[in-house]
């Protein structure tokens, strides 16, 4: 019989071979990107909020590398500020989606038939909707905000965590491993926490990798829409919908903070693909 998978001591190393470059890369940028969110003052000292009308709609320049906005407020400080309220508000709801997901997923896969049936047909409902759709039909619900972003985008996030969690933890489950142990008298709790839920977690940190990106294009979409974040808030779709006023003669406003969730969300994307490839 096949038993469970057992931490090698060469693993570490061909983690990260399997990363390749762009991997270490797309690593990098989201260790820079988590510093903008915990200490963004180290990388822009600068108040995002502050003011200065005499300066406003200066082009990118030595002073200004990304330019200034409308109210003279520094188009390159706004957007390492902005990190923490989008990407920050993503891992947020990605984190929400998750736990959701956890809770469904394990319940639909080792519950009783029923159960997992009637889960089955309602995750599929949901998953079958596109999820900026409804995010926004949550939105709508729970009204515009910040809050109401999280929660928005973590509920229509969690079918898909919970669909994939679900198909894990069934073949998991029925592994020759976990039937190895049960033969061995092992108990149903410990059997879950040696065998299923390690072997069922990893492709979701991965998959949880990819959804972060994803998440930071749908709240820059909703605050681009006016249904998140609210000025001045330096967040990144709020600060697309402020630009896109000046695109013809402020073009900066515009190209820089989306150049920011285009670079984070790809930086996401390739280490979370990166992340499953060496997982398996």
């Amino acid at each position: 019989m096949t038993l469970a998978p057992t931490t090698r001591p060469g693993r570490l190393i061909r983690f990260w071979a399997a990363l390749g470059p762009s991997g270490a890369i797309a690593l990098a940028l989201v260790a820079l990107l988590a510093l903008a969110i915990a200490a963004p003052g180290l990388l822009a000292p600068g108040d995002p909020l502050a003011i200065a009308p005499s300066d406003a709609f200066r082009a990118p320049s030595w002073a200004h590398p990304a330019g200034t906005d409308e109210s003279g407020r520094d188009v390159l400080t706004r957007i390492v500020h902005g990190a923490r309220a989008s990407a920050g508000i993503g891992l947020a709801a990605t984190g929400l989606g998750i736990g959701l997901g956890l809770v469904v997923g394990f319940a639909a896969g080792l519950g009783p038939a029923w159960l997992d049936a009637a889960l089955g047909r309602a995750i599929e409902v949901l998953f079958a909707l596109p999820t900026l759709v409804l995010a926004l039909l949550f939105v709508a619900v729970l009204g515009a905000g910040t809050s109401s972003s999280v929660l928005a985008i973590g509920l229509a996030t969690a079918p898909g965590y919970a669909r994939i969690l679900r198909s894990r933890v069934r073949g998991v489950a029925r592994s020759d491993y976990v039937a190895y142990a049960r033969l061995e008298g092992t108990g149903r709790g410990r059997t879950f926490l040696r065998h299923i839920a390690p072997n069922t977690l990893w492709p979701l940190v991965a998959t949880a990798t990819l959804g972060v990106g994803q998440a930071v294009v749908w709240v820059s979409a909703l605050s681009f829409l006016g249904l998140g974040a609210e000025p001045p808030s330096p967040e990144w779709g709020a600060m697309l919908n402020a630009g896109r006023v000046y695109i013809t003669t402020a073009w900066w406003m515009t190209v820089f903070p989306g150049l920011a969730i285009v670079v984070v969300a790809t930086a996401l994307t390739v280490l979370g693909r990166r992340m499953s490839g060496a997982g398996r």
